[in-house]
């Protein structure tokens, strides 16, 4: 399922965006968790190959690989409001999938810098900037609607709540 983005409907202009659907959510799961596997392993061999840090060495790859994206969830009786603070990030750059249990939001942005042909790098920090969320919904909601605004690095995704089903009664002919 993917959705719209606009900006506040509070301000005066608003920009249509699609969200790209992510292929496959457990695919993109798999390919960060082998991104961290490799670096932890990378951070392991520079501390000389000892054991016995292995978990310091994947919760410091975690935290240089994804960005972690605090929210607020609030509840009313027909929907469900999350504020994800995405600072850095435009719309372009973030995928939101939306099915009835969770949403997963994503964000990837790539930093590229020129050099001059007379300058060679020694040392740099510029690298891609990542972000992967997924949330686990109270409730199953309605994917078809669901909408999303996001201004001053604050996603707002407003997702109404799945009709409850209903009992109806058999009664004998």
């Amino acid at each position: 399922m993917s959705t719209s983005l606009t900006t506040n409907p509070r301000s005066s202009s608003r920009i249509m965006v699609e969200f790209p659907k992510v292929r496959d959510v457990f695919e993109h799961f798999n390919a960060v968790t082998d991104a961290i596997a490799k670096e932890a392993f990378s951070l392991f061999q520079q501390r000389g190959g000892t054991n016995g840090k292995d978990w310091d060495d994947w919760l410091r790859a975690e935290s240089e690989l994804l960005r972690p994206v605090p929210i607020e969830m609030t509840e009313s009786n027909d929907s469900y409001v999350i504020r994800a603070e995405v600072p850095g990030f435009d719309a372009k750059e973030l995928n939101i999938q939306v099915e009835p249990s969770y949403v997963h939001i994503h964000g990837k942005a790539e930093q590229t810098k020129e050099n001059k042909k007379d300058e060679q790098v020694k040392y740099s920090e510029v690298s891609a900037r990542e972000l992967c969320r997924r949330i686990d919904l109270p409730t199953a909601i309605n994917p078809d609607k669901v909408s999303a605004s996001l201004e001053k690095g604050v996603l707002e995704l407003h997702l109404a709540k799945a009709s409850p089903s209903k009992s109806i009664e058999v009664k004998a002919a």
